[in-house]
């Protein structure tokens, strides 16, 4: 029934887990993959046996991984032959490229023996994680049911925990400290706020979130293509302005804007264009970009004095033009497009218009 009163549902495979250990508030018996709903005992004592292994090992792992910080390490050496202490070994993950493979061996033929040892038939022959060696038990039958209700509890605790500490550890390099010292981590958001391109009116400009919690290295990436296609919008709306005056020989009679793309010889020396592009692009400045959009300084730019180099000025105003240059050259196509005016064109036919708008607000402007 997908309604009412659950205790009238007393032939459910679910009831027969109810009572088993480990069903606590507040979540009380809590299966949403839906293991159990065959009702399988079965099933149920080994996935249970299973468990109690795992989270024993997680709370000996997370002590572990706590211990070597609060109390230091054992005396001597890990590997005599090796001249490797114990306090030469690094905590948590690192650990594991500095323990010899022999010592490694060792653990895992230690762990295979505890395991064979106790058997694999617990939850077959007797209790779920009962291999003689009793540490939680108690008289008392309530108290008893408390103690390994406590085991279950922090050892699914302990597996979350130790996982959590396996994930730190690998993105900043330990399980806990001072978040003030992981300068380096991945997790550390990139302030894009400071970065070059973030100018009034509307400084860090990011609606539509791409940059919400991405590292440094997706922002320089991002940062490269936007001041190519900046650049080339530059060129592109110079381009559309000049073709108005100027035309290269055999192409006078070309068709201004989208049309030239459809147009001999005009379309072949797009391809052409297309081509040497690409090959600048794939073969000639991606081993020369040491930073996004330096790819050197071949004209000598950056050292004349009348210019002052390539400063913080210098790169918001290329960026600024850019994004301009990128709104402006798709307006202009689109426009183009619509109404067959060139570039030139278009700004006569808005000049009346751009005047009137001039002559309305200037007298509110501050």
């Amino acid at each position: 029934s997908a309604w009412g009163d659950w205790a009238l549902f007393e032939g459910s495979p679910l009831r027969a887990f109810e009572s088993e250990l480990g069903v606590q508030a507040p979540v009380g018996f809590w299966d949403p993959a839906g293991f159990t709903s065959d009702g399988d005992v079965s099933n149920f004592k080994r996935r249970r046996s299973v468990e109690l292994k795992h989270g024993r090992i997680s709370m000996m792992a997370t002590m572990g991984y706590i211990t070597p910080e609060v109390v230091g390490k054992l005396p001597g050496y890990l590997s005599p032959s090796a001249g490797l202490k114990f306090a030469d070994i690094p905590n948590g993950l690192a650990a594991i490229s500095k323990v010899p493979s022999l010592g490694w061996a060792q653990i895992a033929a230690y762990f295979g023996f505890v395991e064979f040892s106790g058997g694999f038939e617990d939850y077959k022959s007797g209790t779920p994680g009962d291999y003689g060696f009793k540490v939680l038990t108690s008289a008392d039958p309530e108290e008893k049911t408390k103690k390994l209700s406590a085991e279950i509890a922090n050892g699914r605790l302990a597996m979350m925990a130790i996982i959590g500490m396996f994930f730190q550890d690998g993105l900043t390099g330990s399980a806990w400290g001072d978040w003030a010292l992981y300068t380096a981590s991945p997790l550390r958001a990139f302030d894009a706020t400071k970065e070059v391109g973030a100018v009034e009116p509307l400084g860090f400009w990011d609606p539509a979130g791409l940059a919400e919690g991405k590292d440094e290295a997706w922002f320089k990436t991002m940062r490269g293509f936007e001041l190519k296609h900046g650049r080339v919008a530059m060129m592109a709306i110079v381009g559309f302005i000049g073709q108005h005056f100027w035309r290269f020989p055999g192409c006078f009679d070309v068709p201004d804007g989208v049309a030239a793309l459809k147009t001999m010889p005009a379309s072949a020396n797009f391809g052409c264009l297309f081509l040497i592009a690409g090959f600048f692009e794939l073969r000639v400045l991606a081993d020369r970009e040491t930073e996004p959009g330096n790819f050197g300084d071949p004209f000598k730019i950056i050292d004349n004095k009348l210019i002052g180099g390539y400063d913080g000025k210098w790169r918001n105003f290329e960026l600024n033009n850019g994004r301009l240059a990128m709104v402006g050259a798709i307006g202009t196509i689109v426009a183009n497009g619509y109404t067959g005016l060139d570039a030139f064109e278009q700004w006569q036919a808005a000049k009346p218009v751009f005047i009137q708008y001039l002559k309305t607000t200037l007298p509110y402007s501050p």
